[in-house]
């Protein structure tokens, strides 16, 4: 499904090279939840950034469903990450002036997936994260609970085979942060491939795999 082979990243710091990630090599399987922890700085976000190819390794190779996206240009990488990848982020990132059912069709207008099949898909997602009664309402009309349910259901829409969360409980109560945790856990029955970032190792705890990261590296791993 997803494997790293000796995957670096750094950056151009004034006249420094700095390393982001150094030599990762890791392979996650269809259908695992897995939770990446480990303190800020400690390269957590570059890796989730890679694995969503919203940025590109320095050296190494990223492999996904067993194809070689690391050379892909950038519109062959647009459209991987457009059939296989959906984003669930602290900040919602939801467009301010669409209505909940609008912010969901969004990814299914720019894939050019036809009208009824978009109505179609959006009520479903609508009536399976609870929203019907709020599809009309635009973001700040909306709960935290409401508004990362409905960016949960936008990740969602165009039937991802990953999902990355990047800490996606960070601005939520913890009763509803649990909520939004369960409703993503669920989709791993689904086999859909859930990939965590969390500075909270109780919800960390709660995959099935759970990497640890230092200075760029992969220290631990537990299960």
């Amino acid at each position: 499904m997803i494997q790293f082979e000796k995957v670096t990243r750094s950056f151009q710091v004034g006249d420094q090279q700095v390393a982001a990630l150094r030599n990762i090599d890791l392979s996650i399987a269809a259908g695992d939840y897995v939770s990446i922890m480990g303190p800020s700085g400690s390269g957590k976000s570059t890796l989730l950034n890679l694995l969503g190819l919203l940025d590109r390794p320095t050296s190494g190779i990223y492999r996904l469903d067993g194809g070689n996206v690391t050379d892909l240009n950038d519109e062959q990488q647009a459209r991987v990450r457009s059939e296989k990848i959906g984003f669930v982020f602290q900040s919602f990132h939801l467009v301010p002036r669409l209505t909940a059912a609008m912010n969901i069709e969004l990814p299914l207008i720019l894939a050019g997936i036809p009208l009824q099949e978009r109505r179609t898909r959006v009520e479903e997602l609508l009536k399976n994260y609870g929203l019907i009664d709020r599809a009309d309402h635009r973001p700040d009309q909306l709960s935290g609970g409401q508004r990362q349910r409905v960016a949960i259901a936008r990740a969602t829409s165009m039937r991802p085979s990953v999902l990355l969360a990047d800490e996606p409980t960070g601005n939520l109560d913890q009763t509803t942060g649990r909520e939004v945790i369960n409703l993503l856990e669920q989709l791993t029955e689904q086999n859909v491939t859930l990939i965590l970032v969390t500075h909270d190792p109780a919800l960390g705890e709660r995959a099935s795999r759970q990497l640890h990261m230092v200075d760029g590296q992969i220290v631990n791993e537990s299960h």
